[in-house]
């Protein structure tokens, strides 16, 4: 677990943006309830989050097309509310960061870690624009 000083600026950083903070497996299951379109980050303290997989997430709600709902879970931390999530986003493994796009509660689009690696965050934009093209 890490200090809630630490991730604290990592968390603000989604809030800001909209996003909405999953705690526990039942705010997740309720964010996945809803119709429509939900993006759900799976943030993390690690260098890819903060460099690419957050700076993409949010530079890509900028573009015509984006999802109904933005939740934010946050490995490492807040453990029930990532276990859940990452039990809906079967059946690929767990990886942080993450970001999947689920509609109508269906996990339709997955960036996992080794997507997100080594890649822009235009590049990550780029990739859930086209996501959001094809769902929202």
């Amino acid at each position: 677990m890490y200090p809630e000083e630490l991730v604290k600026p990592m968390r603000q950083e989604l809030v800001s943006a909209g996003f909405e903070e999953l705690y526990t497996a039942k705010d997740v299951q309720d964010a996945l309830d809803q119709k429509g379109t939900t993006l759900v980050m799976v943030n993390s303290v690690c260098g890819c989050a903060a460099g690419t997989a957050r700076p993409g997430a949010i530079a890509s709600l900028q573009l015509d097309k984006s999802p109904d709902h933005l939740t934010t879970v946050f490995a490492g931390v807040d453990v029930d509310s990532t276990n859940k999530a990452r039990e809906m986003m079967i059946p690929f493994p767990p990886s942080s960061p993450s970001i999947a796009l689920f509609k109508d509660g269906q996990l339709v689009h997955m960036l996992e870690r080794h997507h997100i690696e080594g890649r822009s965050a235009d590049m990550i934009a780029a990739n859930l624009a086209g996501a959001y093209d094809e769902f929202c």
